[in-house]
């Protein structure tokens, strides 16, 4: 497979209004909340790429996940979740994510990656990247 150019742009900017129950004990935002804000971002990026991403042979499945705590988070507040493209597979996408404040992009609450991997449901082999996804995330 060629090398192929990946944009340098935000795939999408999504804001999260920080929820009471997103706290623990210490009052701040529990560590696994942060994979639901970018779980859910996902899923509002995947449902805005023109084709198709998931059918009835090929669906995501998430491989790994990296996070940088950076900041405490605490209540109440609004964090934006931006997501990157930061690699290509055969049958893998990487996305660089970063939590940041809504009002002060510089303050940055978190970072790293989630790598996505196509599978077929019926017997959770790899399978190619769908086309959709490629476009979605190269220039």
């Amino acid at each position: 497979m060629s090398a192929t150019a990946l944009t340098q742009d935000v795939l999408i900017r999504y804001p999260h209004v920080l929820r009471w129950r997103d706290l623990d004990a210490f009052e701040h935002v529990n560590n696994s909340t942060f994979l639901t804000y970018l779980e859910e971002t996902r899923l509002q990026w995947f449902g805005r790429i023109d084709g198709e991403w998931m059918g009835e042979h090929f669906m995501p499945v998430v491989a790994a996940v990296h996070v940088n705590y950076r900041a405490q988070l605490g209540w109440p507040g609004e964090v934006v979740v931006e997501l990157t493209c930061e690699r290509l597979g055969n049958s893998s996408l990487t996305l660089a994510h970063r939590i940041v404040d809504a009002t002060d992009e510089s303050k940055l609450y978190s970072d790293g990656n989630v790598v996505m991997v196509w599978v077929d449901p019926a017997n959770g082999t790899p399978v190619a990247l769908p086309e959709a996804i490629r476009r979605a995330c190269t220039k």
